[in-house]
């Protein structure tokens, strides 16, 4: 049934607290019968009948009985004998005459969303059966007062009324929060499984332009170095033509690096490497490759930083950040990074027209772009690369216009060694020497 295919290992925690409402509503009626009438069931048998029933929830109780999912026969089992239990106190207290009766019901609410088909047929077919018996079959309770006895029932009709609504509301509410947490996971994961799609064919399309951009980018290298030779070529070309080869060739270098890591793990593209090293690194692949950017970059936290492994996935997904808030304002780029042993926390922040609302919310879901050209997809890699290395990606907008992207990162998913840091190897601090 629902509650079975929804969350099979809190149907015993969901059994264990209706049997103790249970177990207080019929003690509580058939005291209080004995108390308004002077007598009424042998409080002896009914105070064993309740005793088993709470053995019953003890011995479920114990921790290791409740971590496990538990069958839908032992959870047959276990209604069959409440309904055993409410049959027995009923027939004690005068069979279908008094208000317990209708406490039939919650067990069967409890059994039709809980068990199979099969077997919640067979829990109401005993319920049927069981009150049929005691309306026939009973032990009699001798009334000296009927008018009295007739008021005392109205009140026990009431109380069982109480007991039974508040039983099945808390039944069916913690039901309705079972099924929306399902369907949120469902969406999430179908969400996901898109996501993932997506990527994989747009990854499938970078391989192949990898391929076939070799052949064009050589051949503007070859044209560039033979302008640059020309002897009366103006100094502004020049200039101009000399960073143009040194695009082709940062391209160049893309486009082996993505030969190269195409086929490989996602551990094996992963090189140990200290944080801050891999930082800078980073900031200064994207300075080449965007020359006339001039950001203000901030990095705060040790030095050397925690070694990390990163996958080439995630690099580019900053990069992807950085690019995003060059092209909105590039004039006014902040890069801050600030560390500990534990995580990484970059922002990035422009001075650009911000996020538009109707597209604030497709950010990581759908490949979204403010610009006419470009198909937006470098939002949609980031949130990707991000989360599957464990970490979060937020944007915001910033009081005084523009947008800040915050990104954070657990070193431990990244393979760091968060308490004990080994010092960066030597070709690392030759790194950061050139470029701080």
């Amino acid at each position: 049934m629902i509650l079975s295919e929804i969350d099979p290992s809190n149907r015993l925690q969901r059994v264990i607290a209706l049997r103790w409402f249970g177990i207080a509503a019929e003690l509580g009626l058939v005291l209080l019968m004995r108390k308004w009438l002077g007598g009424g069931a042998a409080l002896g048998p009914v105070l064993g009948i309740l005793a088993a029933q709470a053995a019953l929830n003890i011995h479920a109780a114990v921790p290791g009985r409740r971590t496990h999912p538990v069958s839908d026969r032992m959870l047959f089992a276990q209604l069959l004998f409440d309904v055993g239990a409410l049959t027995g106190i009923a027939y004690l207290a005068g069979g279908s005459r008094n208000p317990l009766i209708s406490l039939y019901l919650p067990w069967i609410a409890v059994g039709s969303a809980m068990l199979e088909t099969r077997q919640a047929a067979a829990l109401v077919a005993a319920s049927i059966a069981c009150y049929t018996f005691v309306n026939f079959v009973h032990a009699d309770i001798h009334v000296h007062n009927p008018a009295k006895a007739f008021q005392i029932h109205m009140a026990g009709m009431l109380l069982t009324f109480v007991f039974s609504a508040a039983m099945i509301g808390w039944f069916v509410a913690r039901l309705t929060a079972a099924v929306r947490q399902r369907d949120a996971q469902l969406a999430a994961a179908r969400e996901a499984a898109l996501r993932s799609e997506r990527l994989l064919a747009l990854g499938n399309l970078a391989a192949g332009a990898a391929h076939e951009l070799g052949t064009p980018l050589a051949t503007m290298a070859v044209l560039a170095g033979e302008m640059l030779q020309e002897p009366d070529l103006p100094a502004p070309l020049h200039a101009d033509l000399d960073l143009m080869r040194t695009q082709i060739a940062e391209c160049k270098r893309i486009i082996t690096e993505l030969a190269t890591q195409a086929g490989t793990s996602r551990a094996e593209s992963a090189q140990p490497i200290a944080l801050d090293a891999w930082l800078a690194e980073l900031l200064g692949r994207w300075r080449r490759q965007r020359p006339q950017i001039e950001p203000r970059v901030t990095l705060a936290g040790t030095r050397p930083g925690p070694r990390i492994a990163a996958e080439t996935t995630l690099g580019q997904a900053l990069l992807n950040l950085f690019n995003n808030a060059a092209d909105a304002s590039p004039d006014a780029v902040e890069i801050a990074a600030d560390w500990d042993a534990e995580a990484l926390d970059l922002r990035v922040a422009d001075r650009g027209a911000g996020i538009a609302p109707e597209i604030e919310g497709l950010l990581g879901r759908e490949p979204v772009s403010t610009r006419g050209a470009g198909l937006g997809m470098g939002v949609l890699l980031a949130y990707a690369a991000i989360e599957r290395a464990g970490g979060t990606l937020a944007f915001s907008e910033r009081a005084d216009g523009g947008t800040l992207a915050s990104v954070r990162l657990p070193l431990r998913s990244l393979g760091a060694d968060a308490l004990t840091p080994a010092p960066a190897a030597a070709h690392e601090r030759r790194f950061l020497e050139r470029t701080t």
